[in-house]
């Protein structure tokens, strides 16, 4: 027996379903990690794998990197928590409001649901009124005022409400098609209780789905003309897209962002940030309540102002380099089932992809759900025998990372060649 095996039938015995996370689940039993570094990890099993899950996309400077842990090991000498102020803290959030110029004020937090969670929070108290708009497919934590049609784990599973949510919480979250501007438009003139629109401005967490026909300034726009705070939620591509994360790249400015993931590059930390007269409504001086033992915590905080600090350095050869790659990858990719007489279609975007198994383009949560899920299962299991770990559900996305070379590349193009083949029997 396996080592991973033996742990997974141990871990079962006192973790629901033997993992902390649903979407670390896949049959089997997954692998159990022994260790990390750069592009690669090690199972229990001393298999070495090429990540191309990076933690769910957090890893853009892949594991253990250099800058960080140096970062982290001072911090360390001087003390792990402290509740009080830090001067730390005031640094990173200056970090975050010069990469991104739609933020005034930040608020340092510990996970991306936790951010979400407070930015709906901040809009109904800005707004005085109750109802909340996301997208189909669009995933913004597993509270209850989001987790409806969601994408991620509930997407994987078919979880469209997840039991032990009050209907009189999900019944205020009107959810509209992604890349559908006439049918958020519709849903804002029937309802005048809106009080904001919460976005992925890149859904990945239902495959990859770009935004397509200006859509994003659209959404910007009818909020605008509607006096509805517009929330970006950034968690995944807040530092991986650009510095500035996707309203950089498509020239947006959201009222509110959430942040996670690349900022802390594996450590826990999030923020909310935005504009001055809606984050000031945050407790102590506002009446919109938030607040965390670890919110700011001096190891997270150091961290992240690495993973800032090293970004903002590197930027200029950083995402030239991950998106030249990515190219290079998908388009070989592409040419290979093509040849292969698969139906696919291959989404992508700086260092993101995902493959779906369709005929139709994939645009939204609808025609995310056409993709033949036993085809990607295949194409998972084939890839792990071959070194290659990707996420293991068909609504994740393929994620690179600084760490990854040449080699890799080669490597993982050999694997998909093998993967793609199997896929074909």
């Amino acid at each position: 027996m396996s080592r991973s095996k033996k742990l997974f039938n141990d871990s079962k015995k006192v973790i629901p379903s033997g993992v902390n996370s649903p979407v670390r689940y896949y049959e089997p039993y997954p692998f159990f990690t022994k260790k990390s570094d750069g592009a690669y990890i090690w199972d229990e099993d001393k298999n070495k794998y090429i990540d191309l899950c990076n933690a769910y996309g957090a890893l853009l400077l892949g594991h253990r990197r250099k800058e960080i842990i140096q970062s982290v090991s001072k911090q360390l000498t001087r003390g792990t928590l402290f509740c009080t102020p830090t001067e730390s803290e005031i640094e990173l959030s200056k970090l975050i409001i010069k990469n991104f110029p739609s933020i005034n004020k930040v608020r340092l937090l510990n996970t991306g649901g936790e951010a979400t969670m407070t930015a709906i929070r901040l809009v109904r108290g800005f707004t005085k009124k109750k109802k909340i708009i996301k997208f189909e497919g669009g995933y913004h934590g597993a509270h209850d005022s989001v987790l409806v049609k969601a994408g991620s784990g509930a997407a994987h599973d078919g979880i469209s409400i997840s039991d032990g949510g009050l209907d009189e919480v999900s019944r205020n979250t009107l959810v509209v098609p992604y890349n559908n501007y006439e049918e958020l438009e519709n849903t804002i003139t029937k309802n005048k209780d809106i009080a904001g629109v919460i976005i992925e401005p890149i859904l990945a967490n239902m495959g990859l789905i770009l935004p397509q026909n200006n859509f994003l300034t659209k959404v910007r726009k009818i909020t605008k003309d509607n006096d509805i705070p517009l929330i970006f939620d950034e968690v995944v591509t807040g530092f991986r897209v650009s510095p500035g994360g996707a309203q950089t790249h498509y020239g947006i400015k959201p009222d509110l962002t959430t942040l996670a993931k690349a900022m802390g590059n594996g450590f826990v930390i999030a923020a909310i940030g935005g504009k001055k007269e809606i984050m000031d409504l945050l407790s102590p001086k506002g009446k919109v309540y938030q607040a965390s033992t670890y919110a700011g915590n001096p190891i997270s905080v150091s961290a992240a102002i690495a993973s800032i600090q090293t970004i903002n350095k590197i930027k200029n050869k950083l995402y030239s380099k991950l998106e030249k790659t990515n190219n290079i990858l998908t388009k070989t990719i592409d040419d290979m089932a093509t040849d292969l007489k698969i139906p696919h279609q291959i989404n992508s975007t700086s260092s993101m992809f995902q493959i779906f198994f369709t005929n139709n383009p994939v645009i939204d949560y609808v025609s995310s759900k056409t993709s033949d899920i036993r085809k990607f299962k295949k194409i998972f299991e084939t890839l792990l025998k071959k070194g290659v770990f990707i996420a293991p559900s068909q609504f994740e996305v393929v994620f690179l990372s600084d760490a990854y070379d040449e080699i890799d590349l080669k490597n993982t193009i050999n694997a998909y060649d093998m993967a793609l083949k199997s896929v074909k029997k």
